[in-house]
């Protein structure tokens, strides 16, 4: 399992509610040391950032002795910065294993242009990032996906490149959380008299990758448009995880066209494991 998970919070209703009712879910299985940061945002707070950090670290150390069990460390850091750019550094710097983040909806990526931490924490860490989702309901939030059983049913998406290599060693961390998984390949190359042979070449890579895995996986090609694809197999196999690569890019073109990634967080109402493989 992953033994590091870094929480980013901003203290949002959502965010709390993430941290009490779906992390410590996720700390029972294995993990060693949960570190929980909150970044005061120096372009918003800009002069009053430092009489900020010190009310935040008071917030984030309640919140820390709230989940302190016994087996699993609880770190409190506030920074001052840029939320992306500070997250991603602390990653580093605590070696972390995994990201956690939830988000509502799709508001949070409607905000491309102008910036959002989530959208703009997937391009800047280096770290897996596991994008919880969560809907509003009543006066209060509700997962998608029980946090208990995210890691049960993973559709795992994979492109044949080096990172898919990065994808399945990350997948081993959670395999024996796994009840029965989906391996899947999207055929959106090549023309209509290679479609077969592309397909039959894309099952075989798909049936050496499962066996890297100690859980059962089911395999399954995909043709068409790649992310559409992937969430509508998701839907289909009842997934709870999307387990996807995200590699460099252009950074202009993902920020006008979106890769297949960041399609797939955007539009999933499932949870989504992002994989950075630069």
């Amino acid at each position: 399992m992953f033994e590091k998970i870094l929480y980013p919070t901003d203290f949002s209703d959502v965010s709390l509610h993430a941290l009490r009712t779906c992390v410590p879910k996720l700390t029972s299985m294995g993990v060693r040391e949960l570190h929980l940061i909150h970044v005061v945002d120096i372009t918003i707070a800009e002069f009053e950032a430092f009489e900020l950090e010190d009310i935040y670290r008071e917030k984030l150390e309640k919140l820390a002795e709230e989940l302190r069990t016994d087996g699993v460390k609880v770190n409190a850091i506030v920074r001052i910065g840029i939320p992306s750019i500070e997250i991603a550094e602390v990653a580093e710097e605590v070696d972390i294993d995994l990201v956690v983040i939830p988000s509502v909806g799709e508001n949070i990526w409607r905000t491309m242009f102008m910036g959002s931490t989530a959208s703009n924490l997937a391009r800047a860490t280096r770290r897996p990032v596991l994008l919880l989702k969560y809907q509003k309901k009543d006066d209060g939030f509700e997962p998608s996906v029980d946090c208990s059983a995210i890691f049960k049913r993973p559709l795992v998406s994979l492109d044949f490149s080096k990172c898919s290599i990065k994808i399945i060693k990350t997948v081993r961390k959670f395999e024996e959380l796994i009840e029965r998984g989906i391996m899947v390949h999207s055929v959106d190359y090549g023309g209509m008299e290679e479609l077969e042979r592309n397909i039959e070449a894309a099952k075989l890579n798909l049936e050496k990758s499962a066996k890297g895995i100690k859980a059962g996986f089911d395999v399954e090609v995909l043709v068409g448009s790649a992310s559409q694809a992937i969430i509508g197999t998701a839907l289909a196999k009842n997934a709870t995880l999307i387990v996807i690569g995200k590699k460099g890019r252009n950074f202009l073109k993902d920020l006008l066209l979106g890769s297949t990634a960041e399609r797939v967080m955007r539009d999933s109402k499932i949870p989504v494991l992002l994989v950075p493989c630069d």
